[in-house]
């Protein structure tokens, strides 16, 4: 896979990446380092992972990817030279205490998970380290709506840059970047390193899958326009394009229970568990068997083929299902069926946004 630049940094990665979140929850150490080998072995030189990780996120699961990564790092001495390693600092507590304490992310909160970051995972620097939310209100994870009267803010931007530049002096990070940002956050964290000649961020990662376009109403204009890379999560709308709920309930996606948003409550009550979001899942899967693709054939194809998308992230709980999301890379989308998925798009917008 020919690499590609991060944004305005030097780091060059495939464009598909490694997901993690389902280590140390539905993933066990073994099978993760299993699928760890397997995809450096396919040429994948980028892994993410975050401290808030495994996910849902639990007390008792706190860290555990990273440490399971970290693991696999000293089993396998010249691996980590070979990969570009991306984890996130979470932002303010979401009901997660154990994540972060308090409201805000201060200069403290940063350098702190950093620290954390790099014992669990047994390196010594962090190729690209990001803001996993923001620390101020925005609407994500399904909220659609901004509410000034919500804002919340303890920690400035400028001082959160101002924090991560210290990392990057040190040599603990590499590079920035930012994950589910607004176009407005994207805009302000660029304008402040360039006005204080502090660190750019490179990349900002945000979901963007068939069910799930919000980013193209004006996100990808300014990152496009600011040399930000776009780092897209969850193409597979966590496993509604892959066809297997297709058989479920219609008051949600209740089976297979084994699957996250059949395993998990706090799941399925985001956006993924709408009604509307399978509905739609359920077309878009049945225009993929029509043109001859498996539904997660053509939902990879379409998120690593858009403009937008510097490198995929895919996230996968087997060896087998590693192989499938790997071999949809390069498959091209005839320009009969993108019209369609737009045609879809266009009746019902974006459900799981």
């Amino acid at each position: 896979m020919q690499k590609v630049q991060l944004g305005q940094s030097d780091l060059h990665v495939t464009p598909i990446c490694l997901g993690t979140m389902t280590f140390g929850e539905q993933v066990d150490e073994a099978t993760a380092h299993a699928i760890l080998d397997r995809s450096l072995e396919r040429g994948v030189n980028f892994i993410d992972t975050a401290e808030m990780y495994a996910v849902p996120s639990r007390a008792e699961t706190y860290g555990a990817t990273e440490t399971i990564i970290g693991n696999w790092f000293a089993k396998n001495p010249g691996a980590r030279e070979k990969l570009v390693l991306a984890t996130k600092v979470a932002g303010p507590s979401r009901g997660m205490p154990w994540v972060r304490e308090g409201g805000g992310l201060t200069a403290k909160d940063i350098a702190a998970s950093c620290e954390a970051s790099l014992k669990r995972l047994k390196t010594d620097v962090i190729d690209l380290y990001q803001i996993h939310w923001p620390e101020r209100n925005v609407p994500m994870f399904g909220q659609v709506y901004y509410d000034p009267s919500k804002e919340r803010t303890q920690t400035s931007l400028h001082e959160q840059l101002e924090a991560l530049a210290v990392l990057v002096r040190q040599g603990k990070v590499r590079h920035i970047g930012l994950s589910n940002e607004s176009p407005y956050g994207v805009h302000e964290f660029v304008r402040l390193a360039e006005q204080h000649n502090l660190p750019r961020i490179a990349t900002v990662q945000n979901v963007f899958n068939l069910l799930s376009r919000a980013l193209e109403n004006g996100l990808d204009e300014t990152m496009h326009r600011l040399n930000v890379s776009l780092i897209p999560y969850s193409p597979l709308a966590f496993g509604l394009l892959t066809g297997k709920y297709d058989e479920s309930g219609t008051d949600g996606p209740n089976t297979p229970r084994n699957a996250r948003i059949g395993k998990f409550e706090t799941v399925r009550k985001q956006r993924w568990g709408r009604p509307e979001a399978l509905a739609a899942a359920r077309r878009y899967n049945a225009l993929a068997r029509a043109h001859g693709l498996t539904p997660t054939k053509m939902a990879l194809a379409w998120c690593c083929t858009k403009w937008q998308s510097a490198s995929t992230i895919i996230g996968v709980t087997t060896l087998a299902q590693l192989e499938e999301d790997l071999d949809a890379w390069g498959a091209k989308l005839s320009p009969e069926l993108l019209a369609e998925i737009d045609k879809i798009r266009w009746e019902i917008r974006d459900p799981a946004m």
